[in-house]
């Protein structure tokens, strides 16, 4: 099947799903026991991650698709490590003979998809090379359905799924935790450090002054509301009166106001 291109619009969706992901609650102790057993093998993860410049937390969250944290398993697809891959990808690793070690099949696994050339390690690149990972599926030909692959167990998904290469059931339920949620969950327990993306300018801030709406412009006003003797239409456009209420909480007007 080709291949996606990482565009502008898919970044911005990418980490607009990132933002606003919010775990199912029942959901929320069984990834915290994930985490937990994701961060006593962080140094395995890392030495992997080391040699090919790939962050240790995404072959982590690939590692707990493919064989649920198993390191006696392929982390091409979850099989055992005692023979070749039978499954697609099928015949790996390439170089070596069984039984192999997690590492060496890892490594060949995340060569195989290219990883190791990847270079833009923000959000909306790393959600993308996993859901590559897994293939394109679920948005070529289901786009109705967020790939459980990145967001089983959050609000996003409940059902619909590959039960098998190829085989696609409407009513079966993934019962994994995506891998978008366990990066969510790493992030939101200042385990990692994510950078944010920004699609015109990697060095604009979050609000900035503007006389159309803009994305956390009503979060700022709404904000600003809180504060005595400020009454600002919530309309999402930080123009003038934005700015002279900002100013006037923080001592400066907002980024991009004209009077700067």
């Amino acid at each position: 099947m080709p291949g996606i291109s990482l565009t502008a619009s898919l970044k911005a969706e990418y980490q607009q799903l990132f933002d606003n992901c919010n775990i199912r609650t029942e959901r929320l102790s069984e990834i915290d026991s994930i985490i937990q057993k994701i961060i006593s093998n962080k140094t395995r993860y890392e030495s992997v991650g080391d040699q090919l410049n790939i962050p240790w937390y995404v072959i982590a969250s690939i590692h707990n698709m493919e064989s649920s944290l198993n390191f006696n398993c392929h982390l091409h697809n979850g099989e055992p490590l005692t023979a070749r891959t039978r499954n697609v990808p099928a015949g790996r690793p390439l170089i070596g003979n069984p039984p192999f070690t997690w590492e060496a099949s890892a490594i060949d696994s995340l060569q195989l998809q290219r990883l190791d050339t990847w270079r833009y390690w923000l959000i909306p690149g790393i959600l993308y090379k996993i859901e590559e990972y897994n293939g394109w599926g679920y948005r070529r030909r289901h786009p109705e359905i967020l790939s459980p692959y990145l967001w089983s167990g959050s609000y996003y998904y409940s059902k619909g799924k590959y039960v098998a290469d190829g085989r696609w059931s409407d009513n079966v339920s993934s019962d994994q935790i995506g891998a978008g949620l366990i990066i969510r969950r790493l992030a939101e327990k200042n385990l990692i450090s994510l950078e944010r993306f920004f699609s015109d300018d990697s060095n604009k801030p979050m609000v900035y002054y503007s006389t159309r709406k803009i994305e956390y412009g009503e979060q700022l006003q709404k904000f600003l509301n809180l504060f005595p003797g400020i009454y600002l239409l919530v309309d999402g456009k930080p123009a003038e009166k934005t700015s002279n209420a900002f100013k006037l909480i923080t001592g400066n007007y907002l980024n991009g106001d004209p009077r700067l």
